[in-house]
């Protein structure tokens, strides 16, 4: 553990950092490097919620979120370390938290649960006459049945606000491929919310 002397404060950080001053997630990512365990609770905090939404959207199963939560934060904190500063701290963590994801699906063989889109429309079709409908929970089983590849490309950009190049860094592919992904997903959605466009003035 690295003594006190040798920790800096937030004030020594932004004097050495002038173009950093503003970014909490640096500043606090510089701390926990120079001994300050605190920083990492502080930064914990800061994207605990994000990082639980991403999730449960992503996989539509509270019952493991709080387990891959753990598993993301167990990640961070071993390789925080190796962090470049040469991106934004969310595109670092939300790449590591998407990746989680992925080896949560490939370990637990869910990916057969997403039915086709043909199916789900279906499904949704079949219950249309409903009166109590539960706008919000519709449209979240909606996302929940489309594929990976574009599900999580539309959280990241209609529910999260990450530009096009954020969520292709992110995803690591080309920003082209985002924007066809984003598309696709939200004309899938769109079939599937259909037996509801009146309730949702769509």
């Amino acid at each position: 553990m690295p003594s006190n002397k040798n920790k800096l404060t937030n004030k020594e950080i932004e004097d050495k950092n002038p173009n950093q001053s503003k970014d909490q997630d640096f500043i606090l990512i510089r701390a926990y490097i120079d001994g300050d365990e605190a920083a990492f609770e502080k930064l914990l905090l800061l994207h605990k919620d994000k990082v639980r939404n991403l999730i449960f959207l992503t996989l539509g199963d509270s019952e493991f979120v709080d387990d891959i939560i753990q598993d993301v934060f167990i990640s961070v904190y071993h390789k925080i370390k190796e962090f470049r500063f040469e991106s934004k701290f969310t595109t670092w963590l939300y790449r590591i938290t998407v990746n989680k994801c992925r080896d949560y699906l490939r370990k637990k063989r869910v990916r057969s649960i997403f039915t086709p889109i043909k199916d789900s429309h279906e499904n949704i079709q079949s219950s249309a006459m409903r009166t109590d409908i539960d706008i919000p929970q519709l449209v979240r089983k909606a996302i929940e049945r489309l594929p990976e590849k574009l599900r999580i490309p539309l959280i990241l950009r209609d529910m999260d606000g990450f530009s096009y190049s954020e969520i292709a860094e992110k995803l690591d592919c080309e920003v082209g491929t985002v924007k066809s992904r984003i598309f696709r997903a939200r004309e899938s959605l769109k079939a599937l919310l259909e037996p509801y466009q009146r309730e949702m003035n769509l």
